[in-house]
């Protein structure tokens, strides 16, 4: 049992991923009641397989029953010397965050996942991973909160930590079932819910290339900030510049919506990777960097523009390889912006974590990547966005209208970029800043307003890399997988 007088140190929040409570229909509820249900369950909370992961759930009690509250997830750190204080760390996040949305958990129930390393089985990962589940029992019991439930699933199959009955488990570990094959999977298939495999493929469609193809992108990165890094430090160039990359990255968005679909996340991204250039990808990768330029190309997050803008920031953070591997914020913090704007909560958190990855100061990214973990309404930052783009579009037509600009011209970046105004007209016109002072130059922001030059050594998206999946073992039934679990008469999910 959780012994609640053991003493530990100060609690941290760290980089802790929690997911807003699902409210689905009643039509979706299913009561999961025996720990291999709780095993078969876990990638339909989180949306995809966790790799060398500790998972805590949150339990709400509903009339005598559970229901799945928050989900907060971090990886095993490798040295054991660590687990404590992440162990603490993850127990104190989620908690603390469920009771900001008003609903403390009662209950826990705790995951560790992590495959075999060579030589290693399944039941020695247990075993090795014991004092981290210790720990974790430790902490949300020093916090009144009880786990009723510590599974280990590793190479195929799971073990209980908290089974009172001896001799109940079998010594190897229950087989997990297979996926697809519950009742939890059809439900969250019928419902809508899909698994997304694991964080590795996700991360994987984010991080830089590691081919030959990159010495050439780092090429043109080199020219582009050659030629583009004087003509943004220059306060007269600098919106030329702007509505340059924005009238190309519109040139792009219109390309990708144009190309014939492919089936496969890999096909997709490699069909994208062809239609982008290596010269406008430098371009754009370059142009972003500047704050209101990426906040111009933040506006396209709804209807037909936000799944090709979506591809188009993941193909430019694929391609911030070498050195330039900081300027991955901007594309990656526009890709988290889209995909949380959209509704996918799985790839925006990825994504901003990946910005802040890349770098750390990025306040755009920090301040999304805040909100979306806290599940906020992404419509408020919409509703603003919507209201800069109409403002812009007012503004134009009214130079139209006075004769200052010709009719037809570039004036929103909503055109081709073969309608640009002549340079000076669009110097006079948007040389203003939001007060309305022309000329004046812009401090310098730490997420980004600035131009980066490319630094060696700089931080890398992406994080750690996750294992790969092991063997799944054979079938076999035991009494602990059938049991209910205790104090409980079953735990409502959404599937």
């Amino acid at each position: 049992m959780t012994n609640h007088s053991e003493t530990t140190g100060s609690s941290e929040n760290g980089d802790i991923e929690p997911t807003a409570y699902d409210r689905h229909g009643a039509d979706h509820q299913v009561t999961l009641r025996t720990p291999a249900e709780l095993a078969d369950a876990l990638p339909y909370l989180l949306g995809y397989r966790p790799e060398d992961s500790i998972v805590l759930v949150a339990l709400h009690d509903r009339g005598g029953r559970g229901r799945f509250g928050g989900r907060a997830r971090l990886g095993i750190p490798a040295g054991a010397e660590d687990w404590a204080s992440v162990a603490r760390q993850l127990a104190h996040g989620l908690v603390t965050g469920s009771e900001r949305r008003g609903t403390r958990p009662e209950q826990m129930i705790a995951y560790v996942c992590q495959e075999p390393a060579p030589g290693e089985s399944g039941r020695q990962v247990m075993e090795r991973l014991r004092p981290l589940v210790q720990s974790l029992r430790t902490e949300c019991g020093r916090l009144d909160v009880t786990v009723i439930e510590a599974l280990c699933i590793s190479d195929g199959r799971f073990w209980s930590y908290c089974c009172p009955i001896e001799g109940c488990c079998p010594v190897d570990g229950s087989p997990m079932g297979l996926p697809g094959t519950s009742v939890l999977a059809a439900a969250a298939t019928y419902a809508g819910l899909q698994v997304r495999g694991t964080l590795r493929e996700l991360r994987s469609r984010l991080q830089p290339w590691e081919t030959a193809a990159a010495l050439e992108q780092e090429a043109a990165l080199d020219a582009a900030g050659m030629a583009l890094v004087p003509r943004i430090l220059d306060e007269a160039e600098r919106v030329d510049v702007a509505q340059e990359t924005l009238d190309l990255a519109q040139l792009i968005i219109r390309r990708f919506a144009a190309a014939p679909p492919v089936s496969g996340a890999l096909q997709s991204d490699l069909r994208d990777d062809e239609l982008l250039a290596h010269d406008e990808a430098a371009a754009l990768i370059l142009g972003l960097q500047d704050r209101t330029t990426r906040d111009r190309a933040a506006e396209w997050m709804e209807g037909d523009e936000a799944a090709p803008a979506l591809r188009l920031w993941r193909a430019l953070a694929r391609r911030c390889v070498g050195p330039y591997g900081e300027h991955a914020a901007a594309p990656l913090t526009l890709a988290g912006w889209v995909a949380w704007s959209t509704g996918d909560d799985l790839e925006a958190r990825e994504a901003l974590a990946m910005a802040l990855g890349a770098d750390s100061d990025y306040l755009f990214a920090r301040l999304l990547h805040q909100a979306c973990n806290e599940g906020l309404d992404p419509e408020s930052i919409r509703r603003c966005l919507r209201a800069e783009r109409k403002d812009r579009a007012v503004a134009a037509d009214a130079e139209v209208a006075d004769g200052s600009v010709p009719r037809g011209a570039s004036v929103s970046g909503e055109v081709p970029a073969s309608t640009a105004l002549p340079t000076a007209s669009r110097r006079r016109r948007r040389s203003r800043t939001a007060d309305g002072v022309e000329g004046r130059p812009r401090s310098a922001e730490p997420d980004g307003s600035r131009p980066r030059t490319p630094a060696q050594g700089t931080a890398r998206p992406g994080g750690t890399r996750a294992r790969t999946s092991g063997k799944s073992g054979s079938r076999r039934r035991d009494a602990c997988s059938e049991r209910p679990l205790p104090g409980s008469n079953g735990i409502e999910g959404d599937g």
